[in-house]
């Protein structure tokens, strides 16, 4: 098992020590639980740069990766529903982009088709990260100068996240099409 492999390996078994801490009511818990989530969205970046510098990209790779992204992401979003930090309604958004998106790539991998992520994607992937970064801080260090940058920061993963949705929907039409000519 490769460098960038072993990486996202690590990234699945954070998201449940994340969860622990974040849940668990103990002294800086939050701030524990925002550096391992720091940790592991860094995770994310570092094996995709790794397994193309080192051309070690695999079938494990690509699967578990963007599974491992998911997981981590939708784990903190659901996370942040529990501590009445973030609306559901915004979670729900959120996940539906990636159970559509997933299946867009499913059905497009059956007829021998990749898609690649996108600039929206990779902007969207950030801004839902800030997004929940900012969450898990309590909008730290921006309350100190009264700017909701925690509002402003879901209100752009919300809307990149549509943005992304839309686009990867628009670009690759002709795989959900086909079937109905």
């Amino acid at each position: 098992m490769n460098l960038a492999n072993k990486l996202t390996i690590i990234r699945i078994f954070l998201v449940p020590v994340f969860m622990f801490f974040l849940l668990v009511k103990i002294p800086y818990g939050e701030y524990i639980a925002a550096f391992i989530f720091i940790l592991a969205a860094l995770t994310d970046s570092l094996d995709g740069y790794i397994a193309r510098k080192r051309n070690q990209i695999t079938k494990f790779g690509k699967f578990m990766d963007p599974l491992a992204d998911k997981l981590l992401v939708s784990a903190a979003l659901i996370s942040l529903i529990e501590k009445g930090k973030l609306s559901a309604w915004v979670v729900i958004l959120i996940i539906a982009r990636e159970f559509a998106i997933t299946g867009l790539r499913v059905l497009a991998a059956s007829e021998g088709i990749t898609i690649a992520a996108s600039w929206w994607g990779k902007i969207k992937t950030i801004s839902q990260i800030v997004a929940i970064i900012t969450l898990l801080l309590d909008n730290y260090p921006f309350r100190l100068i009264h700017i909701p940058f925690d509002k402003i920061s879901v209100t752009l993963a919300v809307i990149f996240t549509l943005i992304s949705g839309f686009d990867y929907l628009y670009k690759n039409k002709n795989v959900y099409l086909a079937g109905n000519k």
